[in-house]
């Protein structure tokens, strides 16, 4: 995959809503974009990162004989949503 054919939006100047550093750092760089308060979709380049830390935690796993789980996960406008169903 070239650089140049890779959807990378970089932004020039630190986001306003970013205050940690490494937040600042992923959206200019074009790892990730916000969706709205508090979500954000990982791009191609931040995806790629993730699941190349994946990767490696993974193999340091199964070194030590550990076992791998996946937690479920409840967003918090998805309790929202449930309490007003009642």
């Amino acid at each position: 995959m070239l650089l140049s054919n890779s959807f990378i939006p970089i932004l020039k100047n630190n986001p306003s809503e970013a205050k940690i550093k490494s937040h600042q750092l992923m959206l200019r760089v074009g790892m990730i974009k916000q969706a709205s308060a508090g979500i954000y979709s990982w791009l191609p380049l931040g995806f790629k990162v993730m699941k190349k830390i994946e990767d490696i935690v993974r193999q340091e796993q199964n070194k030590i004989g550990a076992q791998e789980i996946l937690m479920p996960t409840r967003l918090r406008y998805a309790r929202e949503s449930n309490k007003s169903m009642g």
